[in-house]
């Protein structure tokens, strides 16, 4: 896939000798993805601050928390969700799984520079849609670095924006709606997002711990029963679209311990109304490291579940034919007692994302069933680190 690098264009050649190093030692860092740590070690200049540390109990604020963290190494707003075309052109039990992320990520390389071309933040992002009627999925990256008004991930409010991939939130903090627009290559999004319920802050009031030390944790909240609305373009035709959605904001300075290889996760919205988190940090052999997740029935309080209580089992795998990783694309999900099980709505919902974060992950539409195979709920599967250890 082709990967679209959005920066304003300048010819080197009218640039002063020391601009044009910064330029181009900017874009190397960009090219060599700097910002997602695939190194996974990032030194600290002498005059350089420390690192921003997270701790319990500080409570998050709203709306700036909706907005972007610069001072934070990694951040993304996450929304998925089922679509279903208004014309009757689809089946009910056959929607369209779409994903549209953003991320941010602080380039500590570019701390020192004062050039206005420094790298010091990029933004990547994300867009796939899957045809369950098709089994297919089309997905579409894109990366750059902010500035000069056509990259930015605005501090204070919702407002990400990558030439003309945008995501921006509106109206009371209780009552949010959400507006994105993702020209990828294969369709466009064009989505408004309102909130039904209160939101859901993961862990202990937003602070998700993600490993056995309390560093390695991030500020964590979710928008469950989203309503979605808006327009679908494929194939030169424009439809109306409605259906249901979840997003997830998070942000952290450290993440993943160093025996994680990835993780496995769902984002379950269930018909009742209730919804459903629930992760686990894997080792290389498959054993895992660290769990958690919520579940929030209708009218009652969050449960955070702590690590004891979440237990993933694999139940059926399928080989990517394009780069031979081998996914669990259904489990059986033990959580606080109850035993529930995630299908894949179609198995090839594999995505390769090195055009931009370097990474390539699985990330699919599926269903949720109850200990008696009834089917309760719908949301996203992801599972990363299967084609190679994943670093953030």
């Amino acid at each position: 896939m082709a990967l679209r690098r959005n920066m304003p264009t300048m010819p080197e050649a009218h640039m002063a000798p020391t601009r044009r190093a910064t330029l181009r030692a900017s874009l190397q860092a960009l090219a060599a993805g700097l910002a997602w740590g695939a190194n996974g070690a990032h030194a600290l200049s002498p005059m350089r601050a420390l690192p921003p540390v997270l701790h319990p109990g500080e409570p998050l604020r709203f709306p700036q928390d909706f907005g972007a963290h610069p001072a934070f190494r990694t951040e993304w707003w996450y929304l998925t969700g089922s679509l279903w075309p208004q014309d009757g052109s689809a089946h009910r039990d056959a929607p369209l799984g779409f994903q549209i992320t953003f991320f941010r990520s602080r380039v500590d390389a570019a701390t020192d520079s004062r050039s206005a071309f420094a790298a010091r933040q990029l933004v990547f992002a994300h867009a796939a849609l899957t045809d369950v009627a098709a089994a297919r999925l089309v997905h579409d990256q894109r990366i750059g670095r902010t500035g000069f008004g056509l990259v930015e991930a605005r501090e204070g409010d919702t407002q990400v924006l990558l030439r003309d991939w945008t995501l921006r939130r509106s109206g009371p903090a209780e009552r949010s709606t959400y507006a994105s627009r993702v020209a990828a290559r294969d369709f466009t999004l064009d989505l408004r997002f309102v909130q039904t319920q209160p939101l859901l802050l993961q862990g202990e009031a937003g602070f998700s711990q993600k490993g056995p030390r309390i560093e390695q944790a991030s500020r964590y909240y979710s928008h469950p029963q989203l309503q979605v609305s808006g327009q679908l373009t494929r194939a030169g035709r424009t439809q109306a679209v409605s259906g249901r959605a979840w997003m997830d904001h998070e942000w952290s300075e450290s993440l993943l311990d160093a025996e994680a290889v990835g993780w496995d996760w769902i984002g379950m919205n269930l018909d009742d109304g209730g919804a459903l988190t629930a992760f686990r940090l894997r080792r290389a052999d498959g054993s895992t490291l660290w769990a958690g997740g919520s579940l929030r029935a209708p009218g009652q309080p969050t449960r955070n579940l702590a690590a004891d209580e979440v237990r993933f089992t694999p139940l059926r795998h399928w080989t990517s034919p394009a780069t031979r990783a081998r996914y669990p694309v259904a489990w059986q999900v033990d959580v606080a007692g109850q035993r529930f099980t995630v299908q894949a709505r179609t198995d090839a919902q594999e995505l390769d994302s090195r055009g931009s974060t370097g990474s390539v992950y699985w990330e699919g539409l599926s269903t949720l069933l109850d200990a008696r195979g009834q089917a309760v709920g719908s949301g996203y599967l992801e599972m990363t680190g299967y084609s190679g250890a994943l670093r953030l």
